[in-house]
């Protein structure tokens, strides 16, 4: 079976999170359509970029192992998202090395780590919060290997309200948000 083009995958991501808003209450599709960009920006391939749109879907039981695993999708691809999906109760750590020993699947997670963190995006947040999310994002990037400077590129200077609203991208699994 041919795996699906990228527009039936977005047109798949955007049907599975129908109706999904982020914090903010902005369509969660926003945050999905930012990451897919900002995967290609890095230099990502059509894999990277449907694994992208789908990032969320499991976590979010939007789409069950099963359905994405018939979705016509490429294994790889598949392999990305399956990495990418946290799983409940599990240590960073571990969340950390299955996305690096998965092929393709950290310039992904840099992606939707770079659009979370977005300054304008987190500014919305009450301190706390952004405290918190700062810290974890950090903490990440920093088990992933990236550069935990200062956020750079076409993420640091998205406003408030373009794209997804803040934590687009979920920083637990759904059952700890």
């Amino acid at each position: 079976m041919r795996p699906l083009s990228l527009a039936d995958v977005e047109a798949t991501a955007r049907a599975a999170h129908a109706g999904q808003t982020d914090k903010a209450g902005r369509p969660y599709a926003e945050h999905l359509r930012a990451v897919a960009e900002g995967v290609r920006r890095r230099g990502g391939d059509e894999d990277q970029i449907a694994a992208a749109w789908l990032h969320d879907a499991v976590e979010d039981e939007a789409l069950s192992e099963s359905r994405l695993r018939e979705a016509g999708l490429s294994r790889r691809t598949e392999d990305i998202v399956l990495a990418l999906t946290k799983r409940a109760g599990e240590p960073p750590e571990a969340y950390a090395a299955r996305i690096l020993a998965t092929p393709g699947a950290r310039l992904v997670k840099e992606a939707d780590l770079a659009h979370n963190a977005a300054p304008a995006r987190l500014a919305v947040l009450d301190e706390a919060t952004r405290t918190r999310l700062t810290a974890k994002y950090t903490r990440m990037r920093a088990l992933l290997g990236l550069d935990t400077g200062p956020l750079a590129g076409p993420e640091a200077g998205q406003a408030a309200g373009q794209d997804a609203g803040p934590d687009g991208g979920h920083d637990e699994p759904a059952a700890e948000r």
